[in-house]
């Protein structure tokens, strides 16, 4: 009688088609695992080992390794199994309408992302009226100005409206309105549209790149939202503030400095979320020369702010000369080779905001290879550290405000994957995980004038500027990550 092997399977795969990309929970189940089943196919055997070899070194001489020399390769039928239940689930969705949840677990876990409950309507919006509850305090404290970038002490300093930042704080207002219908909300936001007016009219603090961040989230939500023509107006000359960065040789918007500065003549990955404004502006004026520039400022950040493996650079360097391609480099990461956390979600996020625009799907491979990175390099509680080079270091911060970021990505692509498309599941399960953790340990239900939302966030580690506290994008895309998820939301961007 043949004898066969009993006990625990488990898949482990990585993302895409990285042994590099390879989870820190995949990890300990090939420590723990005495037998290690590769695939059938020579390729799959290679690929398998590598990532063995990788993750166990001399540990793997202690292993029993399963090839294609065994009868049965564990490993293909654990795959056969898979894809198995996902036609049975496909086929039982078609009849019954069936919401497929045991074949999303399978993928989900092949990543090393253990799933857990989605939250219920009822959670979310419990986890929003706390917001508000904060929104309510900060609006007495910060008055008709607003709050710095970032907590000092877990407190937000008040400034004038000076800051890339400041649409963040009017942002909120026009969510908590939108979910309340209190005028409260609409009022306060209204005189912020006033300020961003004068800002814009005057040019205040604006020569930077960062005029959709400012603008998207006061002015053309206002305007979506209320019809308010000055906040139209304000848009709209903020669209062409914006035009003023694009460098035609080169085919980017430039983040700073002097247009004729060599060592200025750079993007970053920011900027993907600055150019929906300029979609925007050719939406209401019927000029396509801002969705022109937008889309080749995106297109050109495809290509060179992001790298082979698909994590991204902070930031990339033209040459003047040419307006070719130099080198990428970082500001606010690690290192120049490192992934910086937030400007990874910049790419998970700018992605699918750019394809809403332009309805090019060609990019969401590009945007899976994005989020899978960022996905595969998640500590245990599913909260990024500010540098994904870290993955388990307790002496290093976590970035609270990029996990919130890359929720909002994964929910606005999600209208752009396929039902059939495995990885769907994935990216939903994602959601779920992120914003859990972010609930339940980076949030303080103990509301005082002038906190945070969002707790354990990082502005930027190389000054010590916002380390480890709050930050006034994090609250926003906190705020609207629970947004979408409670209802259909039409974004601000």
């Amino acid at each position: 009688m043949e004898q066969r092997m009993t006990g625990t399977l488990y898949g482990v795969s990585v993302g895409p088609g990285d042994p590099e990309l390879l989870t820190l929970q995949a990890v300990r189940l090939l420590r723990q695992c005495p037998v290690l089943a590769a695939p059938q196919t020579a390729s799959g055997q290679m690929l398998a080992l590598d990532i063995a070899r990788r993750a166990l070194g001399s540990e793997l001489d202690g292993k029993t390794i399963l090839a294609a020399m065994e009868k049965v390769s564990l490993a293909d039928e654990l795959m056969e199994r898979i894809r198995a239940e996902h036609e049975a689930e496909e086929e039982e969705h078609h009849h019954h309408h069936h919401d497929g949840e045991h074949d999303a677990d399978e993928v989900f876990d092949s990543i090393g992302i253990e799933t857990i409950n989605k939250y219920t309507k009822e959670e979310l919006t419990n986890a929003f009226e706390e917001c508000l509850k904060q929104v309510d305090l900060n609006m007495e404290y910060f008055k008709d100005r607003f709050p710095y970038s970032c907590t000092k002490g877990l407190k937000y300093p008040i400034i004038d409206n000076i800051e890339w930042t400041d649409g963040f704080w009017t942002g909120m207002l026009w969510l908590a309105y939108e979910y309340t219908n209190d005028k409260k909300y609409k009022e306060l936001a209204d005189r912020n549209i006033e300020s961003f007016l004068h800002r814009v009219e005057n040019r205040i603090e604006l020569d930077h790149h960062d005029l959709g961040f400012l603008y998207s989230l006061s002015c053309v939500s206002g305007y979506k939202l209320t019809k308010n023509e000055h906040a139209k107006k304000a848009a709209l000359l903020a669209a062409d503030k914006l035009m003023e960065r694009w460098q035609e040789k080169g085919q980017f918007l430039q983040a700073w400095g002097p247009k004729d500065s060599p060592e200025h003549y750079r993007f970053i990955i920011d900027c993907m979320l600055n150019i929906p404004l300029l979609y925007w502006a050719s939406e209401v004026t019927g000029d396509n020369h801002y969705a022109d520039a937008a889309t080749k400022h995106f297109t050109t950040s495809c290509k060179y702010v992001i790298r082979d493996d698909a994590s991204a650079y902070h930031t990339f360097y033209m040459d003047p000369v040419t307006g070719g391609p130099s080198h990428g480099a970082t500001r606010q990461g690690y290192s120049d080779d490192s992934s910086w956390a937030r400007g990874q979600a910049w790419g998970i996020y700018g992605i699918p905001l750019n394809v809403r625009y332009t309805k090019n799907t060609e990019y969401v491979d590009l945007y899976k290879g994005m989020a899978n990175y960022f996905l595969n390099r998640l500590p245990e509680d599913n909260i990024c550290y500010w540098d994904l080079i870290f993955t388990d270091d307790p002496e290093q911060s976590r970035d609270s405000s990029a996990a919130a970021i890359a929720v909002c990505g994964m929910l606005e692509m999600d209208q752009w994957i396929k039902e059939e498309d495995p990885s769907k599941k994935v990216y939903q399960k994602a959601c779920d995980n992120i914003t859990r953790s972010l609930i339940q340990n980076y949030t303080n239900n103990d509301h005082k004038p002038g906190d945070p939302i969002l707790y354990h966030g990082v502005y930027s580690w190389h000054s010590g500027k916002g380390v480890d506290e709050g930050n006034i994008w994090g609250d926003y895309y906190y705020m609207e990550a629970l947004m979408r998820q409670i209802k259909q939301w039409d974004p601000y961007w």
